[in-house]
C-alpha cells in the first residue's frame, strides 16, 4: 500500500524569494503555526474589504488578500519542514487554518455578488475536497492533491475573477466576473470532490 502523501507539491518552493523568505522566518521567533494562523487573518481582512469597501479597491485588496494568503500556505509548510520547526500540532494547523480561509473567502464572493447561497456552496464543496483528500490519506493511499478545482486552481480563479471585476465595475458598473468566478468554484469544487472520490474508489480495488 503506498505511503500517505501530505504535503502539497508546488512549484514555488524551488524559488529564490520563497526559500530566502522561508530562511528568514525560520531564524526568526515565528513559528510555521502562527504563520497558518495569520493566513486566516489575511483571508478575513480579504472578506471584510470586498464587502465593506467600495468595489474596486475592495476587489483589489480580495485579489491582494488571496495571493497573501497563498504565500502563508507556501511558509508555513517550508519553515516548518526545510526550516526544522516542526510542532506536535503542525498536522493541525496545516490543515484547519486551510479550511477556514477558504470559507471565509469564498462566502464573501458569494454574497458579494448577491449570492449567499452560491458562496456557501462553494466553501462546502472546498471543505469536502480536502476532507475527500484526507480520507484517503487515512485509508493508507496516497493523498491526491489534483482536480479540476483544488486550491490552487480556486484561489487564482478568485483573484482573476476579482481583478477583472475591477476593471469591469470601472467600465460597466456590472459584477458578472465576480458572478462567474464564484460559479466555477462551486461547480469545480464540486467535480473535484466527484472524481478524487473515484480515484479513492480506483485504487481499493486495485
Amino acid at each position: 500500500m503506498p505511503p500517505s502523501q501530505t504535503r502539497r507539491p508546488i512549484a514555488a518552493r524551488s524559488s529564490a524569494w520563497a526559500r530566502a523568505l522561508a530562511g528568514w522566518l525560520a531564524r526568526s521567533q515565528v513559528t510555521p503555526n502562527q504563520i497558518s494562523g495569520f493566513s486566516v487573518l489575511v483571508a478575513g481582512l480579504g472578506a471584510g474589504a470586498l464587502l465593506i469597501l467600495a468595489p474596486i479597491p475592495g476587489l483589489l485588496c480580495f485579489a491582494l488578500s488571496i495571493q497573501l494568503r497563498l504565500v502563508c500556505n507556501l511558509l508555513d509548510g517550508m519553515v516548518a519542514v526545510e526550516g526544522g520547526k516542526k510542532s506536535a500540532l503542525g498536522a493541525l494547523y496545516n490543515e484547519f487554518p486551510d479550511r477556514l480561509a477558504d470559507s471565509l473567502l469564498i462566502v464573501a464572493a458569494g454574497y458579494a455578488v448577491g449570492l449567499s447561497w452560491l458562496g456557501w456552496w462553494g466553501a462546502l464543496a472546498a471543505a469536502l475536497t480536502a476532507y475527500v483528500r484526507v480520507f484517503g490519506g487515512a485509508l493508507g493511499l496516497e493523498q491526491r492533491f489534483n482536480g479540476v478545482m483544488a486550491k490552487p486552481q480556486r484561489m487564482a480563479v478568485l483573484t482573476v475573477a476579482a481583478i477583472l471585476g475591477a476593471v469591469e465595475w470601472g467600465i460597466w458598473d456590472t459584477r458578472y466576473a465576480l458572478t462567474v468566478g464564484a460559479w466555477l468554484v462551486a461547480v469545480g469544487a464540486s467535480v473535484t470532490c466527484v472524481t478524487r472520490t473515484l480515484e479513492i474508489a480506483r485504487q481499493l480495488e486495485e
